[in-house]
């Protein structure tokens, strides 16, 4: 390994290390980015180090390429201070890459490699075009900070600028080999918190605006684990970058298990080698047999492979919110999802903050604290029947949903799960049935203003720039779109909705939501002919 310092436009000092065969050829290279330092490359890459997402190097050293990580400006060896993929820092990609390619080892050609903030990277790479960039593996990354996790719905999430930014500056502060310790100034939260609506900082900072400037060949390889933050941003990178490209989403379950497959020598020798050889050095590869489109039909765990995405032959079936009982599981209110709205007036309401929430919105179960929590008893859900037959879903999710507040906001955080049988037993005892989760849904009520030209019958895109509060008590029409997946509910077991203002490190991890004390009041979900709130999902 060796240590170098680049100069970029503005005279700042940039870090990085270079990992290459001492063979004396010229060499592809591939271009890690991140805020993480490359001096902790010595610990383990897993899950217990989250950063660690760099893949295996060594693996690449060994196939005849040069692996290049640079310190992102603010960040461990470089100079500057921290802008969170600012115009600086996006603007050092550029010259970073160009200096690639003029090295002595270099053939001139580099690719994109890394997960998370690596990959956030790469859609810089893409949109700042230097000359050098051949290609981009863009694994599991987000492109719209704004939307994918810092105001999720316009809903300000504790990821970003709570634990994130903690454990970048503990990473800075705190290098494995105790060497040239970094203490980060930036107040992250104090940035984020500053711009609660779409604005000229986030614009600034959003690579989904200009994803149609990008034009080299794009792998994009998104998780359907990782909801919370990264899978529209692949799906929408794939959809929006205009060269030639291809798409591939994965299964693993979450962010640690995704963690964990990117840096395994296997989905690298499979998947990503081949593209590299091929854009890189020129190589026929297998690459190109593959299909445009590769999704993981989680449920029935089996790869399946078409031209577009969504899937050509899905149809939009819609379920409809009814007040129940579904008699299959104890919430606030039992909810139903059928194929028709009620007639008359159907509704179901319910005041926060519970009494019972016990972290977040989640409670305890029917024997209290002995019995552990149930995360759903203290939420609205909606339910279906037993399915008769298993039901494939691919694409695009929507929830239309009428409601009204006590006040004048509320937020509306939405999960889709599918719930397995129970016991009649466990029935009348009150306790929850097994459920896997699905995906999730966040709209902010004074955030439902539509963007007409960006919005599509499936995927309501919201502006967030002028919030408008609700009036207490009238009805109002929201349209949240729910995070794509691609899921198989099995025969006999059923779909259901959970709906309620909040969420919990108990069911949700890291990606909660600020909950504030001024949060109280009475929220009414409408459902009825007059208001048909109604689940639709994209069925094979």
């Amino acid at each position: 390994m060796e240590e170098v310092t680049i100069t970029v436009r503005d005279g700042t000092q940039i870090g990085a290390a270079i990992y290459a065969p001492e063979n004396g050829a010229r060499l592809p290279a591939v271009l890690a980015a991140s805020p993480y330092r490359y001096d902790n490359n010595v610990l383990p890459a897993g899950p217990q180090f989250l950063w660690r997402e760099t893949g295996p190097i060594d693996f690449y050293v060994k196939n005849g390429y040069a692996y290049v990580h640079m310190d992102v400006r603010g960040s461990g060896k470089s100079g500057g201070e921290f802008e969170f993929l600012g115009p600086n820092e996006q603007r050092d990609l550029y010259d970073v890459i160009q200096w690639i390619t003029q090295q002595p080892w270099s053939n001139g050609k580099v690719g994109g490699l890394g997960q998370s903030y690596f990959c956030l990277s790469q859609w810089w790479m893409g949109v700042m075009a230097p000359p050098g960039l051949a290609c981009l593996a863009a694994y599991d990354g987000l492109n719209d900070p704004y939307r994918a996790t810092c105001y999720q719905g316009g809903i300000p999430g504790q990821f970003m600028p709570g634990y994130w930014w903690n454990q970048n500056r503990i990473i800075n502060r705190s290098p494995a080999n105790g060497a040239a310790p970094r203490e980060q100034k930036t107040d992250l939260d104090a940035l984020i918190s500053a711009h609660p609506t779409y604005d000229d900082f986030w614009r600034a900072r959003s690579a989904w605006e200009r994803l149609g400037e990008i034009t080299v060949p794009l792998y994009s390889i998104g998780i359907w684990g990782k909801i919370d933050l990264h899978t529209r941003g692949n799906i929408d990178g794939f959809r929006r970058a205009k060269g030639p490209r291809k798409l591939q989403m994965r299964g693993p379950p979450n962010a640690w298990a995704a963690n964990q497959e990117f840096n395994s020598v296997e989905l690298h020798e499979k998947v990503l080698l081949p593209f590299y050889d091929r854009y890189l050095k020129g190589k026929e590869t297998e690459y190109d047999q593959r299909a445009p489109v590769e999704y993981f039909l989680r449920g029935a765990n089996e790869f399946r492979s078409c031209d577009t995405w969504p899937p050509p032959g899905v149809h939009y079936k819609a379920w409809y919110l009814r007040a129940g009982p579904s008699g299959s599981v104890t919430s606030l209110n039992d909810g139903a999802l059928a194929d028709s709205a009620a007639e008359g007036i159907d509704r179901s309401s319910y005041k926060y903050p519970n009494p019972g929430w016990v972290t977040g919105v989640v409670g305890f179960g029917p024997a209290g604290p002995a019995g552990g929590f149930d995360p759903v008893r203290r939420v609205l859900t909606f339910t279906t029947a037993p399915l008769d037959t298993d039901l494939d879903i691919a694409g695009p999710i929507k929830l239309v949903l009428y409601a009204s507040s006590s006040g004048t906001d509320t937020d509306f955080i939405v999960k889709l799960a599918e719930q397995y049988p129970q016991s009649a037993e466990d029935r009348a005892k009150g306790l929850s049935p097994a459920s896997q989760l699905v995906t999730k849904g966040w709209l902010r009520a004074s955030h439902r203003a539509l963007d007409a030209e960006r919005s599509t019958e499936m995927e309501p895109y919201h502006t967030h720039t002028h919030p408008e509060p609700i009036k207490p008590g009238e009805v109002y029409k929201f349209e949240i779109s729910i995070e794509p997946n691609a899921y198989r509910f099995k025969k006999g077991n059923r779909i259901r909705l959970e709906i309620v203002n909040g969420d919990s490190p108990v069911t949700d991890v890291l990606w909660t939501h600020y909950y504030a004390p001024n949060k109280m009041g009475e929220d009414t979900i409408w459902h009825s002919a007059k208001y048909p709130s109604a689940l639709f999902l994209p069925v094979l």
